[in-house]
């Protein structure tokens, strides 16, 4: 089962697991071809990459499972996929798990913040309470049917509490059950270390850009007691931005010649789409009906 294979690749002491955030089929191939071992499908990836729109609670879980369905079905890493509060009621969050578990996802995080959630790094958030939060990690749990299916839970009570409420919240998630910890919009190296002390599951370091986490190096995580490292939206900030330049220079271009070395070739797309054997296994059959 994916979960198994996700909590292996965390449980190597030798350094994080780096997760990268893939919003598509297409980019999950492209890093499983490159030796990436793990993936990850945000939400704020479904919302801007599928819909166009921002992570403000306007997709569905729905879009989420759809997302997911197709990078499972294009891909065999194990994936860590993001449903924000839950998606509402405790049915809901249950459906959701059972769903996304039929959909051979490794690993789901549920966050703390109310229903009408914003970005992990803007202002004005709000939490539910500790209960409250117990409750849908509760409800996760129950809905698995494989429990090496991982339940991740994500708290962003650095930025709206404290760091001591942060880490009585993370204790009380963990003594209900949760797997591992997704501990949001941290500052500082010395704040990783008190987590993971205070913690007995691993723990989550997400580096995202541009936001209020430092690009901390993946061996000063290591060293004070981070388990995985998230770049949840890395290779999709640089293709949009690859995207824009593109649009630009051939608006006013004469043509595409001078901007060829920007782009992946026509047998570069076919060879991580395995478009060849494909095709030869369309002639095969076309050949074999016409004997």
């Amino acid at each position: 089962m994916k979960g198994q294979l996700f909590r292996d690749l965390v449980s190597d002491k030798d350094e994080p697991l780096s997760i990268f955030g893939t919003v598509n089929a297409y980019s999950s191939v492209l890093a499983k071809n490159n030796g990436v071992k793990s993936i990850y499908l945000s939400g704020s990836g479904v919302a801007a990459s599928s819909f166009g729109l921002p992570d403000l609670g306007f997709t569905k879980l729905g879009d989420v499972i759809e997302d997911a369905r197709r990078i499972t079905s294009s891909c065999d890493l194990p994936l860590l996929v993001d449903i924000d509060t839950g998606f509402g009621s405790t049915k809901s969050i249950q459906n959701a798990i059972k769903s996304l578990e039929k959909e051979n996802v490794a690993a789901i995080h549920i966050e703390d913040q109310v229903d009408l959630k914003r970005c992990g790094h803007r202002p004005n958030k709000k939490l539910v309470s500790i209960d409250k939060m117990k409750d849908r990690i509760k409800a996760a749990l129950d809905a698995r049917n494989d429990h090496s299916f991982v339940v991740m839970a994500r708290s962003d009570a650095l930025s709206i509490e404290n760091e001591d409420r942060l880490i009585e919240r993370i204790q009380s998630y963990i003594e209900i059950g949760a797997d591992m910890i997704f501990p949001e919009a941290i500052t500082s190296l010395g704040q990783y270390k008190k987590i993971a002390d205070a913690s007995s599951v691993p723990i989550l370091a997400n580096i995202t850009e541009f936001g209020k986490t430092p690009l901390f190096s993946k061996m000063d995580l290591h060293k004070n007691g981070v388990s995985m490292i998230l770049y949840p939206l890395s290779a999709f900030r640089a293709m949009s931005k690859a995207a824009e330049k593109i649009y630009k220079e051939l608006l006013n271009a004469e043509s595409q010649k001078n901007i060829l070395n920007d782009m992946q070739t026509r047998d570069e797309l076919y060879n991580h789409l395995s478009y060849y054997k494909y095709e030869k296994e369309m002639d095969n059959l076309l050949n074999n009906k016409n004997e």
